[in-house]
């Protein structure tokens, strides 16, 4: 791993209408619009929706890093971040974030050690840890 600080640049440009194209240098551009729920087209990513991918990319990343520092043998994990925002004191803001993750894992494996891996890569994401909303994580083991 790099030294700490990292710092990463993202370019983005808008017109008064149509998709915003946001890029990486070294990364495809992605295509974004408002969501349907601030009368976007509902097809295309959203700041909102993007945000609430960098939680679930952040934990699965982190789960990996967290299972390989065990030890711990798996199969795959799944996961479905649903965030919810909403107006709080004149202020937008997303207020939860709920992780609903799946762990398949082999027949050996024991039940506890595998939730509580998965609570600490909760515990640990760096996206969600820089997020002011509250966070919960509803973690489910698949064994054999």
């Amino acid at each position: 791993m790099h030294p700490y600080p990292h710092v990463y640049s993202v370019q983005a440009s808008a017109a008064p209408e149509g998709d915003v194209p946001v890029s990486s240098t070294g990364l495809p551009t992605l295509a974004t619009a408002p969501p349907a729920e601030f009368d976007g087209p509902g097809d295309r990513w959203s700041p909102e929706t993007l945000l609430c991918a960098a939680v679930a990319d952040c934990f699965l990343l982190s789960f990996r890093g967290v299972a390989r520092a065990n030890k711990f043998q798996w199969h795959s994990l799944e996961c479905e971040v649903d965030g919810t925002l909403n107006r709080v004191e004149g202020k937008t803001h997303f207020t939860h974030f709920r992780v609903r993750a799946t762990l398949h894992a082999p027949a050996c494996t024991e039940h506890d050690k595998a939730i509580s891996l998965m609570q600490r890569a909760e515990h640990v994401c760096l996206i969600s840890n820089s997020l002011v909303g509250e966070r919960s994580i509803e973690a489910t083991v698949v064994i054999g």
